[in-house]
């Protein structure tokens, strides 16, 4: 069983993309590739803050994360070559899918004062970021087993070549951007 944005993607949203954007063939139509969630940690903080960052995410997500270790030593951040940093999960597929919709439907309305997403968070090749300044949004997070409270990055790597078409995409997915932004 396909994730519901998946059938809303092959029903309504790709011909609705083709159709305005007159794409000859279905496979210039631009599509979600992957989502990457990072969290950085403080290399100051004590050592289980990884591992509380690990926990957090394999929970989120439902993978296990890859642990992010530091290339070289900087002495002015009491940081260490081989330490680690954060970590971070690369989501494909049904997986991804799933993401999202959990994302644009129970966890960005659960953010305080939230009026929408910024529109100019694109690199300019259709890829979309966001940073999130908080992991209890997210209803799988039980709040009476949190230490700290930890942020994240959100990547969205689209197949579009701009980021208009990332962001027609993107709104037609359901992503709720504000705006006038």
């Amino acid at each position: 069983m396909k994730s519901r944005i998946y059938q809303k993607y092959i029903e309504s949203v790709r011909p609705a993309l083709q159709e305005k954007r007159g794409y000859k063939n279905v496979h210039q139509v631009p599509s979600l590739q992957k989502i990457v969630i990072n969290m950085g940690v403080s290399a100051s903080l004590e050592k289980s803050a990884v591992d509380d960052a690990t926990k957090d995410l394999t929970t989120i997500t439902g993978r296990k994360p890859v642990i992010n270790r530091s290339r070289k030593s900087v002495s002015n951040f009491k940081l260490r070559k081989g330490q680690s940093i954060g970590c971070r999960v690369t989501l494909r597929r049904d997986v991804m899918y799933e993401f999202f919709d959990r994302l644009v439907a129970t966890a960005l309305p659960r953010i305080r004062d939230f009026r929408g997403l910024s529109s100019r968070s694109f690199d300019g090749r259709g890829n979309y970021s966001l940073g999130l300044a908080d992991q209890t949004i997210f209803p799988e997070i039980d709040l009476d087993k949190i230490k700290r409270h930890q942020g994240m990055d959100i990547t969205l790597v689209t197949t579009a070549r701009t980021d208009e078409e990332a962001l027609e995409l993107l709104k037609l997915l359901g992503m709720p951007f504000a705006e006038g932004r």
